[in-house]
């Protein structure tokens, strides 16, 4: 089943209404009340759990339906849509702004570009964690650990903080920040971006980077729009080999990856898999990559729930699968299939997990387009881990907790791939 890529679009959603909303026509009133009634009536319908956890469905449509008809701006009948939905307390369901949409579901071609920049919250604020070999940013020697402060001559901080105050308990805080921050770099190819650093002297400068394809492959899953995906590996020992990749995707060329992994080091002592920042994908993936660390059969991450269907998400062993140490590295921007598979792995005691907690995004959602233009993303389906611990709102705790340190990205350390191969080091074999 396909884990639809719903952070992206969250982020987006967070993003500030536009300057000067327009009061409305009687005509887009229509369409709003036309699009409150489309979002209840398919949450009624299609929500994975008929009774809705005990909510009063029909209670909420005659509290919230003449607030949306009394709306005077779309930024108000978008809150009172976004309230409905607040009352199901789950992550996968959001109003996306028209403009928004529109960009990620065909236009997004203009917003394909970026810098090179890889974006991580440190303490509240918007660190380079990464900048991309032969990048824009590497070319004007933009380092990791180098604070964002502005772009465009925007601040950054505002929208961090309301970010942080109107998610405020959530789990996804530092994603939607960093996505965020990742959103206003990214723009179209070839085009340039200001933007403001303070680097690790504390010193501000501004850098005008132009934006470039992104690092990887174009590829594309369902009516998302065009992703790139990339996937690496390397020794970071002799006797430990290492897999990244951005997202799951691909599926030839990912188990071709793992499969040359598997049995190129196969007396290694041990293996890291690098989930950092990947944001999920085709959720079927995960046990497919699972299936070359599992050697028993009959073992499972955990199941999903429909309406009308359950879903195991049974691992088939590999004929020859790695048996030594696996350790798994994820952070807060670790979301969706990520999640179903490192805590799988974790519950089925096949993997060590090292990092931060992950996003709490687990849900598999779809996308729709309402009456009044707006895009509507909804769940379709609920998931437990092998342990029955629902991931979603929670995220993944990680084994050993280690969070990313300003001091480190400036020194080019990477303090959580060290954890892990010593504690691979340490096993015997």
């Amino acid at each position: 089943m396909a884990a639809r890529l719903g952070i992206l679009l969250l982020a987006m959603a967070c993003a500030a209404p536009a300057a000067g909303d327009r009061s409305l026509t009687p005509a887009q009133r229509q369409l709003n009340l036309d699009s409150f009634d489309r979002v209840w009536t398919t949450v009624r319908e299609k929500y994975w759990d008929p009774q809705l956890g005990g909510l009063d469905w029909q209670a909420a449509r005659q509290e919230l339906r003449p607030k949306i008809e009394a709306a005077a701006t779309m930024e108000q009948a978008r809150e009172v849509l976004s309230a409905l939905l607040a009352r199901l307390r789950q992550s996968h369901f959001a109003i996306i702004p028209a403009q928004s949409y529109e960009e990620l579901d065909g236009g997004g071609a203009e917003r394909q570009g970026n810098p090179g920049i890889d974006v991580r919250m440190v303490g509240g604020r918007a660190m380079v964690s990464a900048v991309a070999p032969g990048s824009p940013a590497a070319a004007r020697g933009v380092r990791p650990g180098w604070e964002i402060t502005g772009v465009e001559g925007k601040e950054i901080a505002p929208a961090v903080a309301a970010i942080r105050e109107s998610m405020a308990g959530s789990t996804m805080i530092e994603l939607l920040q960093a996505r965020s921050v990742t959103a206003r770099l990214s723009g179209r190819i070839g085009a340039p971006v200001s933007v403001s650093f303070r680097e690790g002297s504390d010193r501000s400068l501004a850098l005008e980077l132009d934006r470039s394809r992104p690092r990887g492959t174009p590829a594309r899953l369902g009516n998302l729009p065009e992703m790139n995906f990339w996937v690496e590996s390397r020794r970071v020992r002799p006797e430990i080999g290492y897999i990244r990749f951005n997202l799951f995707f691909e599926p030839e060329t990912l188990i071709r990856a793992f499969r040359e992994m598997v049995t190129g080091c196969g007396e290694c002592r041990g293996l890291v898999i690098d989930l950092r920042g990947n944001p999920g994908g085709i959720g079927g993936l995960a046990t497919g990559v699972a299936g070359w660390f599992i050697g028993q059969p009959g073992q499972q991450l955990g199941a999903m729930q429909t309406r009308d269907t359950r879903v195991n998400f049974a691992v088939f062993p590999r004929p020859e699968p790695f048996r030594g140490p696996l350790a798994i590295l994820v952070d807060a921007c670790s979301a969706s299939t990520s999640e179903i598979f490192a805590e799988g792995m974790k519950d089925l005691g096949r993997a060590r997990i090292f990092g931060t907690r992950t996003a709490g995004a687990a849900l598999p959602s779809v996308f729709e387009k309402l009456p009044n233009g707006d895009g509507f993303q909804y769940a379709i389906a609920s998931y437990v881990s092998f342990s029955g611990k629902s991931l979603e709102g929670a995220g993944v705790i990680p084994d050993e907790e280690i969070g990313l340190a300003r001091r480190d990205l400036l020194e080019g350390r990477d303090a959580v791939l060290e954890a892990a191969v010593s504690w691979i080091e340490q096993r015997k074999n």
